[in-house]
């Protein structure tokens, strides 16, 4: 649990009165039917993968701002995150715990205003407790200066950055202090591992380690797996089977519960909102996975294993073991 601050949030920069920029709303895209993805070189098997617009774009950021500062925020972030705006906390709060999102941003003049009447300040101390690896942002847009009891409540809320977009630079730092995502820190974190354990092996393998982990939540079969590394499904089985290796559907299976440890690191992300983000057909399905490959309950799971502790156990189960094997293995290409 991350400890509440005493004091106001440091992170607040020096005033600029130069215009806002363009308003150019940012949407987001229409997810891609099908899945595309080249997270790195191009395979031994064909051309370049085209990447996919469900694995490059980035998680949405739910926000509490002003009509102005709305078109203001959305301009300022074409490419870098996509907005969703609500109209109260309690709105946010349900964001928050029904999906993964890049980040929370709000505007420290609505909160100060909503001091009045409702107890916000305790809202956002709950959304950052519960959920302390999504940045939780507060903007600056105001020309005069933010009002000191609304950034004492939200330096005693947990908010510790505190951006304000009346600098030059303040639209840069808003950019990157929403540019985080705890999928994303995790698919590094596993690729750097791999490079360390597998260095010398082929491309092709290091690319199939790779789609686990970058591929968008829809990749959950063997088949859609095969299909991005221009393979036939048997041939690609009978690959691992011949090299003496797990699976491909067992590589696929503890890559996916991974990335779910990463989603449940926040204690308020209900089970069933994980599975659902990593399109599983229900919270029982779940379940059923969980039981099936680790032996434990999804409570249990959630317990015992965080992002990292999953991955170092992807490791220590399919990585390690089997770095021999690896190191000569080509899934596609030529033997």
């Amino acid at each position: 649990m991350r400890p509440p601050h005493l004091a106001p949030p440091a992170a607040v920069f020096v005033p600029d009165l130069r215009p806002a920029p363009p308003c150019i709303s940012a949407r987001p895209r229409p997810a891609s039917p099908s899945i595309h993805l080249a997270p790195g070189a191009a395979l031994a098997a064909g051309p370049a993968l085209a990447p996919s617009p469900a694995a490059t774009r980035p998680l949405p950021v739910v926000t509490l701002l002003s009509a102005d500062e709305r078109l203001r925020v959305d301009a300022a972030g074409q490419g870098h995150y996509v907005t969703l705006h609500r109209e109260s906390i309690d709105d946010v709060v349900r964001d928050v715990r029904a999906r993964p999102l890049g980040g929370i941003l709000l505007s420290v003049s609505s909160l100060g205003r909503a001091q009045t009447a409702l107890p916000a300040a305790a809202r956002v101390a709950e959304l950052v407790r519960e959920f302390p690896h999504v940045p939780t942002v507060a903007l600056v847009t105001d020309v005069a200066d933010p009002p000191p009891d609304a950034l004492l409540a939200l330096g005693r809320s947990g908010v510790s950055t505190v951006v304000d977009a009346r600098r030059p630079d303040g639209w840069r730092h808003l950019r990157a202090a929403l540019g985080t995502d705890g999928l994303r820190d995790l698919e590094r974190r596993a690729l750097t591992l791999v490079a360390q354990d597998l260095a010398d092996a082929p491309e092709s393998c290091t690319q199939f380690f790779h789609l686990l982990f970058a591929a968008p939540p829809q990749l959950v079969t063997v088949r859609a797996l095969a299909g991005l590394l221009h393979a036939v499904p048997s041939t690609l089985m009978s690959r691992f089977l011949r090299a003496g290796l797990p699976t491909p559907k067992r590589y696929l299976a503890f890559a996916r519960l991974t990335r779910a440890a990463r989603l449940l690191e926040a204690p308020g992300r209900s089970i069933a909102s994980a599975a659902n983000h990593l399109d599983y057909s229900s919270p029982q399905s779940f379940g059923r996975h969980v039981r099936v490959l680790l032996g434990l309950t999804a409570t249990d799971f959630r317990h015992r294993f965080d992002g990292e502790g999953m991955l170092l156990h992807f490791r220590a189960e399919l990585v390690l073991p089997y770095r021999e094997q690896l190191l000569r293995f080509r899934p596609v290409g030529r033997c």
